[in-house]
């Protein structure tokens, strides 16, 4: 049985053989390594490695309804494949990866970087001959931001290897790698979320359910103030932004994506080649990792939003005798800042209403016994 995550047969797999074990441990870091922002130097230089990478760098970017809506060659492929390539999806979040601008320090001693506020004070006027510039100082906080560690294991009982489980093995693995990087993911989030609760909302949007359009232009024109705000105290800070080219990120919690989505899509007037409500280039992304589901966060990318990645999912695997169990601990090393939370204004909207129906916890099965005595009396009657 051909590994669906590795690149081995599980029939040829010898768990009481320490070098097939060491090559296992290996094609774990590689399938940890996959989703990496930068590629990691030890395998930067194995061409299958890039080969693979380049393959799931794409799948990434293909939206999710690929797998779950029937295309032109679906009943062309085998449904293994399809399960392969299921599998190779990422099942965690990384859009705050296109809200900060992060820094790769993998090749690096660092223990952290320095984050400064700085104002200059800058200006340009005019000088007469003979007369000097004026030299204007620097001044500001610097602050450190330093490279925390996260950690977790994944224990592989050997009854697993023993019985041949390898659905389970693999399992385990999908589940780690993407655990791993979901708890990446949450801290960023809740540091956006952290600056906007000290910053506070600049609008307060109550649910309208009789107008629809109505909803969504109030959301619209309250998008359009965030921007402005941010773009104006931006750019009296010196940070490199204008009007035409500056694209701003619309944080959304998944229960807001419609309304905004539809908020985006307003236009001056009722016909479809009419301008957008919209006076800025914005892009929604939609997180289910928010904490507070009734707002929404106009941010500008990059600038002073800072994170270095310092160790990216690092694995390390021993034996434990006392369990039976072979372990592998997994590592990270990341640190992050927002230098000025000006780059980021939130907009509250009440939640729309509804409910429903609570499931219970009980176990449902595709299969079993059936009792059809009485479907057959009611055919014979």
């Amino acid at each position: 049985m051909k590994s669906r995550i590795f690149n081995l047969n599980w029939e040829d797999f010898d768990h009481r053989d320490p070098e097939q074990r060491r090559q296992l441990a290996g094609a774990l870091q590689f399938y940890c390594a996959l989703p990496n922002k930068f590629v990691d130097s030890r395998l930067g230089k194995v061409a299958e490695f890039i080969k693979t990478r380049n393959q799931f760098q794409a799948l990434r970017t293909k939206q999710i309804q690929e797998f779950t809506l029937a295309s032109d060659g679906w009943v062309n492929e085998k449904a293994i494949d399809i399960i392969e390539k299921f599998h190779l999806l990422t099942n965690y979040d990384n859009g705050y990866e296109q809200i900060f601008d992060i820094r790769d320090f993998s090749g690096t001693k660092a223990s952290g970087f320095d984050m400064a506020a700085v104002v200059s004070g800058l200006t340009f006027q005019e000088v007469k001959e003979g007369e000097k510039l004026k030299v204007y100082q620097m001044r500001g906080a610097k602050e450190r931001v330093g490279f925390c560690y996260y950690g977790g294991a994944l224990g592989w009982h050997r009854r697993l290897f023993e019985d041949g489980d390898w659905w389970t093995l693999e399992d385990n693995a999908i589940e780690f790698r993407n655990k791993a990087y979901s708890n990446r993911a949450a801290t960023y989030y809740a540091l956006l979320e952290a600056a906007a609760n000290a910053k506070g909302c600049c609008a307060q949007i109550p649910s309208d359910c009789d107008d629809c359009d109505n909803d969504a232009r109030s959301i619209a024109s309250s998008i359009n103030y965030a921007a402005t705000d941010i773009l104006t105290k931006a750019a009296a800070r010196g940070l490199s932004v204008d009007v035409a080219n500056t694209q701003f990120i619309v944080l959304t919690p998944l229960q807001l994506r419609g309304r905004v989505r539809y908020a985006l899509g307003q236009r001056m007037q009722a016909f479809a080649d009419s301008e957008k409500l919209i006076d800025y280039n914005f892009r929604q992304i939609t997180s289910m990792m928010l904490a507070t589901t009734n707002r929404i966060l106009v941010i500008l990318p990059g600038r002073t939003l800072k994170i270095g990645y310092r160790m990216d999912l690092t694995l390390f695997d021993d034996f434990d005798i006392l369990s039976y169990t072979d372990t592998v601990a997994g590592w990270m090393r990341h640190g992050g800042c927002i230098g000025d939370i000006d780059q980021i204004n939130c907009i509250e909207l009440t939640e729309e209403s509804g409910s429903c129906p609570a499931g219970s916890f009980n176990p449902l099965v595709s299969c079993g016994e059936v009792d059809v005595s009485e479907e057959i009396e009611d055919i014979r009657g």
